[in-house]
């Protein structure tokens, strides 16, 4: 099948996502919170999480556009899809506490295990072979998939630029899980949600923001990835 069928080729169908609602864990972090602004903006649901329910209320009501704020357990809670946008070294933590509230949710990990040093970013690979395996560990009755890694959360949070011109790469074991998820981020403009693969194959996926970052520096930009052919 060549690009010219994309049109007609089933594999590009997804749901109808548009009544769900999105909860951000790491809500008040520029990737969550730019995550959250672009689902705000395409009229979905979304409620943002923190620790400090305080400071996510805040965080929500600088971003406008309907979106709330609220502790973490509470996000878990009310959500039909959890986007988990923690730090890495607080991802284990985070997603231990919440096991019961995300039962039965559909998680999206988008944590990118990284380590710095003078010659820039590294992948690191956790026991479980990416962040995306340690969530599914961890949370055993829910429905864990990996996206969402390689945006620029500059771009996102710049209202300025429109359209946001990349793919995101899903992956997951439950089939109408990752559908969910490539429907969410074709809800933004100039995003498409690609299936690429089963949840063991994660950790490439994470690992090539260290080669993104790499570029950024190198070309002074905001790179994405685009497939080609599909």
């Amino acid at each position: 099948m060549t690009s010219l069928d994309s049109a007609t080729n089933p594999a590009h169908e997804v749901p109808d996502v548009s009544q769900l609602v999105v909860g951000v864990l790491g809500g008040t972090g520029d990737q969550g919170r730019g995550l959250a602004l672009r689902l705000a903006k395409a009229g979905q649901q979304v409620i943002i999480g923190s620790r400090d329910a305080a400071r996510a209320e805040a965080s929500a009501a600088e971003l406008g556009l309907g979106v709330r704020g609220a502790d973490n357990a509470t996000v878990a809670r009310e959500s039909d899809v959890v986007i988990v946008a923690v730090p890495w070294d607080g991802h284990a933590a985070t997603l231990t506490a919440l096991r019961a509230e995300l039962a039965g949710r559909i998680v999206v990990d988008c944590v990118n295990p990284l380590g710095f040093d003078k010659q820039g970013a590294y992948a690191l690979k956790p026991e479980e072979g990416s962040a995306a395996q340690q969530a599914a560990a961890l949370l055993p009755d829910s429905r864990v998939t990996a996206a969402f890694h390689h945006l620029s959360a500059v771009l996102l949070l710049d209202e300025s630029v429109e359209t946001v011109d990349t793919d995101v790469m899903v992956l997951g074991d439950d089939r109408e899980a990752t559908d969910v998820v490539r429907g969410l981020a074709g809800r933004i403009p100039g995003m498409r949600g690609v299936y690429a693969g089963r949840l063991r194959n994660a950790h490439q996926v994470e690992a090539l923001v260290a080669n993104l970052i790499s570029v950024n520096r190198r070309y002074k930009a905001h790179a994405g990835l685009r497939i080609t052919d599909v």
